[in-house]
């Protein structure tokens, strides 16, 4: 009796993990990634009912510059230990830079900048040289520390970070899967990333993107939402959490070992991005009849 019981409780949270499953939105989203040329992973969760999707959702991939928001995390949990303050003075130094075409390498040796400012251009404009400011302030280590003690089991930082060299060689600056950044955006979107202070500070920073020529520009403007982006040759990739009418909802698209490296608005795995988002702006909003305004391309050319 206790031995058919057990096994009629194990069918039902089968039953129940399984029914999580949208698997309406997953033969339409396993359609539009087949034939890409080139590793995907996808995590969907429609926060209001639960549901998600998977598509190698816990494979490692690089996260290039979406590392940017676990970094943001390590300022906001030493701010709130008092060991930094959001609008102290820092002092810029050109051994700082990385070369590029920041906005924050443009500033001369010596120049001062509140911190706040630096975290504004490290998530917002994706400043690199601000992002490796930060990082180098509150310590690689103590960032990977902070995902550590709160249950990421891969995400972390790999560049500048003692004993992360060989895994840095395969995965660049970051590595994560998509269900754990998805993870990591939820958290801020709960209150539960460092404090309900620093997640509502950090969710009004990612509102702010500039660069919002994919997943973005296929969801109305005026709907509120949150992302980051990473991109490096031969890995493109987005994280966003929309504020829908009828319910948040999260979803990352990330990408590697690309064919196509070209970094032109007809990249393979931008537009891939691109029909995600779509896809998903309209599956979760049915009776929405929003779409691009006709010639806003010349307008997305955001370099």
């Amino acid at each position: 009796m206790i031995k058919q019981t057990l096994t009629f409780l194990l069918l039902l949270l089968s039953a129940a993990a399984f029914s999580q499953t949208d698997n309406k939105l997953a033969v339409k989203l396993q359609d539009v990634v087949k034939g890409f040329h080139g590793q995907v992973g996808i995590y969907v969760q429609n926060l209001k009912t639960g549901k998600t999707v998977e598509i190698n959702a816990d494979t490692l991939f690089p996260t290039a510059s979406m590392i940017k928001v676990s970094i943001q995390c390590g300022v906001m949990d030493k701010i709130e230990k008092g060991e930094l303050q959001y609008n102290q003075k820092l002092v810029y130094r050109d051994s700082l830079l990385y070369a590029g075409e920041d906005l924050l390498g443009s500033f001369k040796d010596k120049d001062t900048v509140q911190l706040s400012k630096v975290a504004m251009l490290m998530i917002t404009m994706s400043d690199n040289t601000a992002s490796l400011w930060l990082q180098k302030l509150v310590g690689g280590q103590y960032i990977n520390n902070w995902l550590d003690q709160n249950g990421f089991k891969v995400m972390r930082v790999n560049s500048r970070v003692a004993g992360r060299e060989a895994v840095r060689k395969i995965y660049g600056w970051g590595v994560s899967t998509p269900r754990e950044m998805c993870r990591l955006f939820t958290m801020i979107r709960e209150g539960k990333a460092v404090s309900a202070a620093a997640s509502e500070r950090m969710y009004r920073n990612m509102g702010r993107i500039y660069w919002d020529e994919h997943a973005l520009s296929q969801i109305p403007p005026y709907v509120h939402t949150i992302s980051k982006q990473g991109a490096v040759d031969e890995s493109r990739s987005e994280t966003v959490l929309v504020n829908a009418p009828h319910g948040d909802y999260v979803f990352s698209v990330i990408t590697n070992h690309n064919t196509d490296t070209s970094w032109t608005p007809n990249n393979e795995a931008g537009l891939l991005i691109k029909k995600v988002s779509a896809l998903l702006w309209h599956y979760f909003e049915p009776g929405d009849k929003w779409q691009p305004a006709d010639g806003v391309d010349k307008f997305m050319l955001n370099e």
